[in-house]
Parts: structure tokens; sequence; C-alpha cells
């Protein structure tokens, strides 16, 4: 499951009911909206964000993708995420 998949939602009696099981599916990137009387009462995600492997990365690849893996490779990728540093939401105090 990924985390660009909706957030399900489950009663707060299915939660206590199967708390271990739901934390596996937080586990492997699903998120949770717990609802009270059907209103949303908590949120629960992973805490950090999915990650894939490289090799899942390039499985997505189109069919006719042109992208190799080559040996500068690595220091690529540490470029362009140095390269976009800031922060995607400014504090409020800006």
């Amino acid at each position: 499951m990924s985390r660009l998949q909706e957030p399900l939602h489950i009663s707060e009696g299915d939660l206590a009911k199967d708390v271990l099981s739901i934390l596996q599916l937080v586990a492997t990137g699903a998120e949770f909206i717990v609802e009270r009387d059907a209103q949303p009462l908590a949120v629960i995600r992973p805490a950090e964000p999915s990650r894939r492997k490289i090799s899942e990365c390039i499985a997505l690849l189109p069919a006719d993708s042109t992208a190799t893996i080559d040996p500068d490779f690595a220091k690529d990728v540490e470029a362009a995420i140095a390269a976009h540093r800031e922060s995607l939401e400014p504090p409020a105090w800006d």
C-alpha cells in the first residue's frame, strides 16, 4: 500500500479490536482516519515517509525509457538532493 492511496476510514472500536493489524498496515505505508460517530477523530500514518528501493523505481520506468544507472548515478542523486534542501512548507512566522 502506498501513501499515494486515499486514507482508509476506521471506527475507533475497530481500531481497538485489531490495533496490531492496523499498525502493521501503517508500517507498509497505509494511512487511517479514525472516526467516532462517523466524524474524524485522529489520523494514523507512518512516522517516516515511505521509501522505495532503486529496483522498485526502475520497475516503474516506462518500457521505452532511456534512463540508465551509470557509475556517477549516486553523485547525481546527491547533487539533486543538495539542490533542493529548502523547506516545502515555510514556518508560520514567515
